[in-house]
């Protein structure tokens, strides 16, 4: 869809205004034309803002003609990623890094308690599932028919993550629809209570506040009634979604691109989109879910209301916080494919139009932004703990709204299949595995830890992630010359190590950080 209006300027300038609505790397652009000559001011999903001067009329209409043409094409096949073939990658080659199967297999430890079941292999219990989920054992395919009746969407419980340590397991699904008239089923109960044993404890993590809560009750949804579910507790963490989200993002990109250069107006601007407080509330929710699996031992079925946006945001910094495989470069993409991609986000629907957009699509929502900006403040407070650098949360930042691979595309499995976006296109992830530019993205300093990372959620130590919402500014420059300066302090210490290892004690990993910890201090005083 491709929508126009004209206007004239005090100054006799003629403006059309247009932007697009289907997925593209234009999210809006504005054609001012004066005398023989037009200018055509492009603002990009990726949050750039290009001008094109172009002299000549007829040249300056035709060229905003097929910016049109090209980035309102309304039909999933007709997009690039079914055209893109690049050398490294075959259309033969396996699609994804990871699938439930896979997970299953690999997973020793669920074998006594969980099964993996394909109920869903059509697609007719629960279209944004996959078509394969691991599932208490005890609980039979029927029951989870009749528990998927009861859930908003289809979405019942499953297994996303069991903790290596002591086996509890982190779920998750959506709303139960006990309605206004409480309504129970009791499938879905017994497949809660098959998830712990009697004497245990579980506890549901609902991403609503209590008052959110009920009221969805008098629109068909609900929560878990501590009645029916004995062995559970219920705990309500307010999480914003959809227009607040995705208002918040434009407030944010409209302060970082204020030229006033004012900074009370700057500081305003940034208070008053409260994206900080958004991050601040994914990362603390997920590090409660990680406290009661960790810390106290209890199992953890975490939702909202359709269990496709912060139910995923949750879950997924959970186990980056709790699984050091979630913190290697080929783990944390498994993560994404696994908990957003399978799991049913909404790519389509969600990543439409950015933050530069002139409307409002009511289903768009910037939650996998949201989950990179949480994984930034991750890795700046634990700078050894991720194998993959921020160059990898920029470049899945840009791919999530304009991409040439087929990973992002559609909302769900079931849309996948329809379209054959497995059979014709390429995996975005395979690419960043084997692309011979996949240095950049790995993390110089990486060493692997055992143990849980638990970010701190102190006002003080959450910031503005500069290398997303300033990425096109002179700061943008500075930080990239100290990034290929960090590179050049760890290959000679490499270097340095090699040439000394069997005369000398080589410098620790800690000698090389302080190096880059010291450049950083002097860009910063700079």
């Amino acid at each position: 869809m491709f929508c126009m209006s004209r206007k004239q300027d005090p100054d006799g300038a003629d403006k059309l205004l247009f932007s697009v609505t289907s997925p593209g790397t234009v999210t809006a652009a504005k054609l001012i034309t004066t005398g023989s000559s037009g200018t055509i001011i492009i603002k990009c999903k990726d949050l750039r803002i290009l001008q094109l001067d172009i002299p000549g009329m007829e040249e300056c209409l035709n060229i905003a003609s097929s910016i049109e043409a090209l980035s309102s094409l309304e039909s999933i096949t007709e997009m690039y990623p079914f055209f893109h073939r690049p050398r490294e990658l075959s259309l033969n080659d396996p699609w994804g890094l990871s699938s439930p199967e896979q997970d299953y297999v690999q997973t020793e430890r669920l074998w006594d308690r969980w099964r993996l079941s394909k109920v869903n292999s059509d697609f007719s219990v629960c279209p944004s599932y996959p078509g394969a989920m691991i599932v208490p054992r005890t609980v039979d395919d029927d029951a989870l028919v009749k528990a998927a009746r009861f859930r908003q969407g289809g979405r019942f419980p499953v297994l996303c993550y069991c903790h290596h340590r002591n086996s509890m397991v982190i779920m998750r699904c959506s709303q139960p629809m006990t309605g206004a008239n409480r309504k129970r089923c009791r499938e879905d109960e017994l497949l809660l209570q098959a998830v712990i044993d009697e004497s245990e404890l579980g506890y549901v993590i609902d991403t609503r506040s209590a008052q959110q809560a009920q009221q969805a009750r008098m629109t068909g949804g609900g929560f878990e009634s501590k009645s029916f579910y004995r062995p559970w507790r219920r705990i309500h963490r307010h999480m914003e979604r959809g227009k607040v989200l995705q208002e918040s993002l434009i407030k944010l990109v409209e302060a970082c691109g204020d030229p006033s250069h004012n900074m009370d107006r700057w500081l305003s601007k940034l208070e008053n989109s409260k994206w900080l407080s958004h991050v601040h509330s994914a990362l603390s929710t997920a590090g409660l879910v990680a406290e009661c699996v960790e810390r106290d031992g209890h199992s953890v079925l975490v939702h909202g209301s359709d269990g496709t946006d912060t139910t995923l945001l949750v879950t997924s910094l959970a186990q980056v916080i709790l699984d050091p495989a979630s913190r290697t470069f080929r783990g944390f993409l498994q993560l994404l494919e696994r908990e957003w991609v399978q799991a049913g986000h909404p790519f389509q629907q969600r990543c439409a139009r950015s933050a530069h957009s002139h409307a409002r699509l009511r289903q768009e929502c910037p939650s996998f932004v949201l989950l990179l900006d949480c994984m930034w403040q991750i890795w700046r407070q634990f700078p050894l703990a991720l194998e993959f650098s921020e160059a990898l949360l920029l470049r899945l930042a840009q791919e999530a709204y304009a991409s040439d691979y087929g990973t992002f595309l559609c909302n769900n499995e079931q849309e996948r299949c329809t379209l054959g976006v497995k059979e014709n296109t390429h995996c975005l992830f395979q690419f960043l595995l084997r692309c011979s530019e996949r240095e950049k993205y790995i993390n110089p300093l990486y060493e692997p830890t055992e143990l849980a990372i638990w970010p701190s959620v102190q006002p003080q130590s959450l910031q503005l992630w500069t290398g997303l919402f300033l990425r096109w500014t002179e700061h943008a420059e500075t930080m990239a010359e100290a990034r290929e300066e960090i590179w050049t302090i760890i290959k000679e210490h490499r270097e340095r190590t090699g040439a000394e290892e069997t005369t000398h004690t080589p410098p620790t990993h800690r000698d090389t950080f302080t190096a880059v910890e010291n450049l950083m201090d002097e860009l910063t005083i700079l």
